[in-house]
């Protein structure tokens, strides 16, 4: 009675689950259930989810249909796999890496794509058009293992940007192939113009999509600051390039993949933004590919003789024909054997372009009514595509685990540096207003390498006076947001409400309570004629202490910026925190993807050069030359909307300090008003700064700082003496 009952259970013809709540249900449960029961027994969740598919599936025990719904998350899923994988690259680590990448995609098509025909013709005894369009299924693969190096955070290693180079070749190539193939079966013969014309089209669309997708995003992040609204835009800008792409006979997954890379340098790593992407890629969308593609494979066909025997051929070639490619890219470039078994486990899976290629073959016929791809290879492709998925994953995982300890072997001498110890830094918020703002300054310029293990702790504080009400709420709200922007992007951060004499003082005591080693602030505003460029609470904080002080005044998003332009004064290689500083510069320029441009005298150039090369920044830098305050001056020309210019200044007494120092606030009122901008003072030696102790910060008369009328008639006596 039990079998009957189970017989009964699988003959049945309707899917168990048929509202959208019951499977919207299945679907998480499998999201969530096929990890944590896979990981036990070390299998990676990719392949859960594919086998996961194919149980709950129509050809399995039918819990849920293949209906539209996977469909539309299934595709929107691929796209979002290849939108990440674009997202993520670091253009710096690209360029490097370019040449390698070429080679490497150049073979892992050609190697396919003859070895596919080859046996197509000679092994299966399929005619040449239809063995060109099955060697192009073979080119083809997807990065459908991409997840588990982000996991593993090997995303920037030459392994890693040779295949997604090698990837987009491959997809490329093969689509080229495809076209080629099936303007041949629609007209009987080739016509070069028709290759011609798919090129132009693409060239028109790439040239579109970078020129235009770059001016826009920033437009509207300028103007639209909400976390949901950029996320959607995001979305819509990466579905409307992959409709585009697929509009000119491309495949949607080139479009997402360029869109990825242009709309990178606007989501940093360290930012909310992308920690949403993620997030939501992961959870939802990706999953419901993986599952969509294990709905998709029927057991119960493909096990049969004869397609078992023809499955057993292609997935030889398949599996061969990738090997082949990452064997000899990894002779050519000297490469260890994990690098050569990650790139076999991200360019081995064949999913969408491999079924779009048969598929394309099967619906096409002949004169005499027999299909260009039959039934078998179709069931045998669908079979390709099961192993493959399964593969991959788990050649990728126990590869990246041996290439993250290679590369954490390699980096040893930079995290045992003595210089690169944890970081302590603290940001006094005042308003809500620009709370946000500075967390995710401090952020971006802190050392990311040390991320997720306690090398960087940040504090937010509030200082207030009094006991109001209206004094705790505003002090709360900065904390409280403060605290939401690190948590979004997965940060720990500390916040102090503290109560003291006034702000200087309450900071100069959190320095010392917390070995605070920089500090991030807002600009102070000017409030009145005779008021100073820094303000009084600014200038009372560099003689009291001497640590790093990071002044930010920024009008638009900082991820919006487009370039960076530093100025560095004469003598700053011999202070004790320049190497401090240059590292927060670049990993700020690390974060935004821009160009760096570091003005100054020549001899510090080639140590700026050094101190990023040591910290392995991957920023674009230039240097141009700046000998005097004049240049400082003219400076202001190229400084544009977009930019945003660093102002390394020094305290007075210090080796970089120049008399010139003292008309460069003016000068910055005067000419960088409207300009975005850092002033940097970089941290100092305690003996240098002729200064009380700030042990007990009580010991400076912080009500007798020099007067804003005292110093402008101390510059202003400078400029007649010059004259």
């Amino acid at each position: 009675m039990i079998t009957g009952t189970i017989a009964q259970f699988l003959s049945r013809q309707q899917p168990l689950a048929t509202g959208p709540i019951t499977i919207f249900f299945v679907v998480l449960a499998i999201i969530l259930l096929a990890p944590v029961l896979l990981n036990r027994l070390r299998i990676p969740h990719i392949v859960g989810m594919i086998v996961a598919g194919v149980i709950v599936g129509p050809y399995g025990l039918n819990i849920i249909a293949n209906d539209s719904s996977f469909e539309i998350f299934g595709q929107v899923g691929l796209l979002y796999l290849m939108f990440l994988a674009g997202l993520e690259i670091d253009m710096y680590h690209l360029k490097l890496n370019l040449r390698r990448g070429m080679t490497f995609g150049v073979l892992t098509f050609a190697v396919p794509m003859a070895l596919g025909f080859w046996v197509s013709s000679q092994v299966l005894h399929l005619d040449m058009l239809t063995s060109t369009l099955l060697g192009s299924m073979f080119a083809s693969h997807t990065l459908i293992s991409y997840p588990i190096v982000g996991r593993y955070g090997i995303t920037k290693s030459p392994a890693v940007l040779m295949s997604i180079v090698g990837t987009i070749f491959a997809v490329v190539g093969a689509l080229i192939v495809l076209a080629i193939s099936v303007n041949i079966y629609q007209i009987g013969e080739f016509r070069l113009s028709e290759l011609g014309k798919l090129g132009l089209r693409v060239a028109v669309y790439c040239g579109g999509v970078i020129l235009v997708y770059p001016r826009v995003t920033r437009w509207f992040m300028k103007r639209y600051s909400d976390a949901v609204t950029q996320y959607v835009f995001i979305l819509a800008m990466v579905l409307l390039s992959a409709w585009i792409a697929s509009s000119i006979q491309l495949e949607g997954v080139l479009g997402a993949f360029l869109a990825g890379l242009v709309l990178n340098r606007f989501v940093p790593s360290a930012s909310p933004l992308m920690s949403r992407i993620e997030f939501v890629g992961n959870a939802i969308f990706i999953p419901y590919f993986l599952i969509g593609v294990g709905m998709m494979i029927n057991l119960h066909v493909i096990a049969n003789r004869g397609t078992l025997i023809v499955a057993g051929i292609m997935l030889g070639v398949a599996l061969v024909s990738k090997w082949m490619p990452a064997w000899v890219a990894a002779l050519i470039y000297r490469m260890p054997g994990a690098a050569r078994r990650v790139m076999f486990g991200l360019t081995t899976a064949h999913t969408a372009v491999a079924l779009a290629v048969v598929t394309i073959g099967y619906n096409m016929t002949r004169p005499d009514g027999s299909r260009m791809l039959d039934a078998t290879v179709l069931n045998a492709t669908v079979l390709v595509i099961l192993i493959t998925c399964a593969i991959a994953p788990i050649v990728t995982t126990s590869a990246a685990s041996k290439l993250k300890m290679l590369m954490l072997d390699d980096a040893a001498d930079e995290t045992n540096d003595p210089r690169r110890h944890a970081s302590n830094v603290l940001i006094p918020v005042t308003n809500p207003i620009t709370a946000q703002s500075l967390v995710d300054l401090a952020i971006l310029m802190s050392d990311m390498k040390g991320r997720g293990r306690g090398a960087n702790n940040f504090y937010a504080l509030h200082v207030r006076n009094d006991n109001t009400h209206q004094s705790r709420a505003i002090g709360r709200n900065s904390l409280n947001l403060a605290r939401e922007a690190a948590v979004a992007v997965d940060v720990d951060i500390t916040p102090i409400e503290r109560f003291d004499i006034n702000t200087v003082t309450g900071v100069l005591n959190v320095i010392e309570e917390r070995d605070i080693d920089a500090l991030v602030m807002g600009m102070h505003r000017k409030t009145t004629v005779i008021d100073s460029f820094l303000g009084p609470k600014i200038e009372q904080l560099l003689t009291a202490t001497s640590r790093m002080l990071v002044l930010m005044r920024c009008y638009i998003p900082v991820n919006t910026v487009a370039r960076i332009i530093v100025t560095v004064p004469q003598n700053a290689q011999y202070e004790s925190g320049f190497g401090r500083w240059v590292r927060a510069i670049g990993s700020l320029g690390q974060q935004l993807g821009c160009r760096v441009t570091f003005c100054g005298h020549p001899d510090v150039h080639g140590l700026i050069a050094g101190v990023l090369k040591r910290g392995q920044f991957a920023v674009r830098a230039e240097y141009k030359e700046m000998r005097d305050h004049d240049d400082f001056v003219l400076l202001s020309r190229e400084v544009g909307e977009d930019d945003l210019f660093v102002w390394v200044s020094a305290r007075p007494n210090t080796v970089s300090y120049s008399p010139d120092m003292a008309e460069l606030p003016s000068f910055m009122q005067r000419y960088y008003a409207n300009n975005n901008l850092l002033v940097v003072y970089p941290e100092q030696m305690e003996a240098d700064m002729q200064m009380q102790s700030f042990a007990d910060p009580l010991a400076v008369d912080l009500g007798m700082a020099p007067s804003p009328i005292w110093s402008k008639l101390r510059q202003w006596l400078y400029r007649r003496r010059r004259r």
